[in-house]
């Protein structure tokens, strides 16, 4: 399998940012040696814990680029995923991003386009982890290759999840999301998208 594209930067996905590269440095540790699994989880730790949840922290700034859900420290589940696969590509660890489409409580969309990660281990290949955030009570979500452990479960009529790996984030979702200026008209108009034709 070709990873090459899951290790680029992007305009999105600007790994070589500065910013995120000595972040990136810190979390790999003093180690050299260090696994891609511990480098990978030292990342999704910090983007997890440190990035604050748009929603569950009442926050209203609007972010999609990585370098930029950084220097607020806020996003949505898809700003997060954007930081955490920069950190990782930084690291040299291959990741790509994943989708689920909800249910959602909002009147103003009945769904909502749910965004986390995939990484690439060797001897497991693509492993699922999503750091949106334990912030919301009933989620606690971990990095645990080998047991998947999802924020949400696509259960109900009319969700899904979409079982492809993309290297960058779905067009139509990033410029949607430059469309908004804040979470404000996020709430108005939460992002229902389909994936990008093949």
């Amino acid at each position: 399998m070709n990873l090459g594209p899951y290790l680029s930067a992007s305009a999105v996905i600007d790994c070589d940012h500065p910013g995120i590269q000595t972040l990136a440095r810190e979390l790999a540790g003093a180690s050299a040696e260090a696994s891609a699994e511990s480098r990978a989880k030292r990342c999704f730790d910090w983007v997890r814990d440190e990035i604050e949840h748009s929603v569950d922290f009442g926050r209203d700034e609007m972010t999609c680029r990585a370098s930029d859900v950084l220097a607020v420290g806020t996003g949505l589940c898809i700003a997060k995923s954007h930081l955490l696969v920069a950190l990782l590509r930084a690291n040299g660890v291959a990741a790509g991003f994943c989708y689920q489409r909800l249910a959602s409580t909002n009147p103003a969309a009945p769904f909502a386009t749910h965004g986390f990660v995939a990484v690439w281990l060797d001897g497991i290949g693509w492993y699922r982890c999503d750091a949106r955030g334990n912030s919301k009570p009933g989620i606690h979500c971990e990095f645990t290759p080998g047991a998947e452990n999802l924020a949400f479960q696509a259960l109900r009529e009319g969700e899904c999840l979409y079982p492809e790996v993309w290297a960058e984030p779905w067009p139509e979702l990033v410029a949607a999301m430059g469309r908004l200026g804040r979470m404000a008209d996020y709430y108005l108009a939460p992002l229902d998208l389909a994936p990008p034709a093949r």
